[in-house]
């Protein structure tokens, strides 16, 4: 059986068809339907059953599944054991990122890495939500704020502030909270997906949360800090995607006696990913180019 044809399998059953396959592997759907029905006229076995809705392996295919992701998974490792004698750094590294961290401060950083790692391929997809490392096949998230409780592996790359906000205007019309639980009678503007909101505080050293409420959610924070600048309500950002707004006037600080506590920016990755030398090797590069970002913190 030819290698690439079972990864092309595994593929098609990991992404549900053969068009998101395709599109992960890089190859057409057209080549990506041929070899699996190449590789069920080699064994003489109906791998896949298809609709025109969705495609579900057979028993035979699922067998065949198992056992061909365990091949792959080791002879990734084989060449990742391999690689790690090289002084040469190759592979591919599939990262996702946060939106706006990502175009603000990992894309400038690019060209230095690959001039320094020539022979490695990044594929980067930025969003704003929560992905799945190992249900969407990422290597690396690089993700915001405090970490829930995982089965995942986080590396901390650089500090990082909160600051709630708003601007001077929203503040004259509605008048300033002056403690956390002030907030839940002012429009709060929400970042993220979670329904339920609470802002995270310090008093007198302890932690206090707070539920807010709010007419707008956004999954993307530029969203949220130009709602702000636009007086819609208060904000609960991180200073690099507010340090501008912060430095012109256009959003002051509030409850200054409340400071949300310290978060962090991490390298999150597979437990098998751990000790992948790609990984390590890009996650100590940003962990060194974005250790400057602790200089700009209020």
């Amino acid at each position: 059986m030819n290698v690439e044809d079972l990864r092309v399998f595994v593929a098609t059953l990991d992404e549900g068809s053969f068009t998101a396959a395709a599109e992960k592997l890089g190859v057409s759907k057209q080549y990506a339907s041929r070899r699996t029905m190449a590789l069920e006229e080699l064994l003489g076995v109906r791998l896949l059953n298809r609709t025109t809705r969705r495609l579900q392996p057979t028993e035979l295919g699922m067998l065949l599944y198992e056992r061909a992701a365990r091949i792959l998974a080791d002879l990734q490792e084989t060449q990742e054991l391999v690689s790690d004698r090289s002084p040469v750094v190759r592979g591919t590294l599939r990262i996702s990122a946060p939106m706006t961290f990502g175009t603000l401060h990992i894309s400038p950083l690019l060209p230095l890495f690959m001039k320094q790692h020539p022979h490695m391929a990044l594929e980067l997809e930025l969003n704003d939500r929560a992905v799945d490392l190992l249900a969407e096949g990422y290597d690396m998230s690089i993700r915001i704020g405090t970490l829930e409780d995982s089965t995942l592996v986080a590396k901390r790359l650089t500090a990082m502030q909160i600051v709630i906000c708003a601007s001077p205007h929203y503040l004259a019309t509605h008048g300033t909270p002056t403690t956390p639980d002030d907030l839940q009678q002012h429009a709060c503007l929400l970042y993220g997906h979670s329904r339920l909101v609470e802002w995270r505080f310090q008093e007198n050293g302890k932690p206090v949360s707070v539920p807010v409420t709010g007419n707008l959610r956004a999954n993307n924070g530029e969203i949220i800090r130009d709602a702000a600048v636009g007086g819609m309500g208060i904000a609960y950002l991180p200073t690099f995607i507010i340090d501008g707004a912060l430095e012109n006037g256009s959003l002051v600080p509030i409850l200054g006696a409340y400071q949300p506590p310290q978060a962090a920016v991490y390298a999150v990755y597979p437990h098998h990913r751990q000790s992948a030398r790609a990984v390590q090797v890009f996650s100590d590069f940003l962990r060194q180019q974005l250790s400057s970002l602790n200089d700009r913190q209020p």
